[in-house]
């Protein structure tokens, strides 16, 4: 029997499919982003401070689904990374909001090509339509 071999009641499951392809994902988004020395939890938090402005750790955790405790951890690895600083919010001064650094704005751009190319590697055999398909289907499920 083939060690392959996969129960004729699980090839047809979403659920099970669903945890092939994300396990398939991280996969290539992790090679990508250790090829340009990037690490994975970093592109959220710079993404949303990009798209949304200095935000506090408590606002990145909510935005992004996050454990409050693991903010902290990827927060403070950007900041040694000199990635985001920390400065005191102007409308709260009893709370910190994270800033990107210009380093980390140019970090982001380069998240953003090795993302793009690992999506690319991994939907290769999608046509776009698909593709626009597959991204609509997951955004319903998540």
């Amino acid at each position: 029997m083939d060690g392959h071999s996969v129960p004729a009641r699980l090839q047809g499951r979403a659920f099970w499919l669903l945890r092939r392809a994300s396990a398939a994902a991280e996969r290539a988004t992790a090679a990508a982003l250790a090829d340009v020395g990037l690490h994975r939890g970093f592109y959220g938090v710079l993404a949303s401070i990009d798209e949304f402005g200095p935000s506090s750790q408590a606002e990145l955790s909510r935005r992004l689904r996050i454990d409050p405790s693991d903010i902290v951890a990827i927060v403070s690895a950007l900041v040694e990374d000199d990635l985001v600083r920390r400065e005191q919010d102007p409308t709260d001064r009893r709370r910190n909001r994270v800033v990107p650094t210009e380093a980390g704005l140019a970090s982001l751009a380069r998240f953003d090509e090795a993302i793009e190319a690992a999506e690319d590697g991994l939907l290769a055999d999608f046509t776009p339509a698909e593709r626009a398909g597959l991204v609509e289907y997951l955004g319903r499920l998540a």
